[in-house]
């Protein structure tokens, strides 16, 4: 197949092998949920391995089974790396999909937070998958039709108040799935970049050194489930970027368009 004509045919996930990060709740558990039913068979990669075990429980009961392979670890442990690379290993040395969604935040000034705070985020946002990526890279290329889909935020193209140092792990998110795309255009592997908005998940419930009160203001929050349908979508029409929900395509846009006015409607 000629690479005018992979561009345009339509990724299946049917017999493909993939790696979700984050796959214990929210996106990454509806996503590796859907890929299961699709016939792909998922690495689950999460820390809680009760939430892995409800997860394979419930694909059992959807009737998919064999097709999900669990790992309890943190992602920015290299011992989880050897994990999914021995996993890969014995499915044939190849990989079809990596989604790089497991992520962390938090709500707060940024002047009154510690640096453990910055350090972390970023640690789990970015470096995790950046360096992730860079080893699986190998098993990616072995297949003549793979995706590294990322999953960012609206808030790696806007940034806003009291949440500097997760826009600040999204843009570098953002500015590293551009390059790597450009850098793996003559290759079999695409690069998407997925930007929610606000997603009705847990990921609240985990904020990083912030207040236990403390909510996003955004309005206009999507289902996880209805976030990994279009990313799967995405992943599909192997699309370089899509912006998910009107609320997130409105302040993307409307930065865009006027800076001025958006620096003036979100100051403090």
């Amino acid at each position: 197949m000629n690479q005018r004509s992979h561009d345009l045919a339509h990724w299946n996930p049917s017999g493909k092998l993939a790696v979700v990060t984050g796959a214990s709740s929210g996106i990454g558990r509806c996503l590796s949920k859907r890929l299961t039913a699709a016939g792909c068979r998922v690495i689950a990669v999460a820390r809680r391995a009760d939430r892995l075990q409800s997860l394979s429980d419930e694909i059992h009961r959807d009737g998919v089974d064999d097709l999900l392979l669990p790992i309890c670890g943190d992602v920015t442990e290299s011992a989880t790396h050897d994990q999914m690379e021995s996993l890969i290993q014995s499915r044939g040395g190849s990989l079809d999909l990596l989604v790089n969604n497991a992520g962390i935040g938090a709500i707060g000034s940024f002047e009154e937070a510690t640096e453990s705070r910055l350090r972390k985020i970023m640690e789990v946002n970015f470096f995790a998958p950046a360096q992730l990526t860079r080893r699986l890279l190998p098993y990616l290329k072995s297949s003549n039709d793979a995706v590294i889909c990322n999953l960012g935020s609206v808030l790696g193209h806007r940034a806003v108040p009291d949440k500097s140092e997760y826009c600040a792990s999204k843009f570098a998110m953002h500015g590293w799935s551009d390059a790597l795309r450009a850098e793996l255009a003559g290759t079999s592997v695409r690069v998407t970049l997925v930007s929610p908005s606000t997603t009705e998940s847990e990921f609240f419930d985990v904020l990083v050194e912030s207040d236990a009160d403390a909510k996003s203001k955004s309005v206009g929050s999507w289902p996880a489930d209805r976030v990994a349908a279009s990313t799967l979508a995405a992943i599909g029409k192997r699309r370089s970027e899509v912006i998910l929900s009107l609320a997130g395509k409105l302040l993307v846009y409307a930065d865009r368009l006027c800076p001025p006015l958006m620096n003036w409607v979100l100051r403090k």
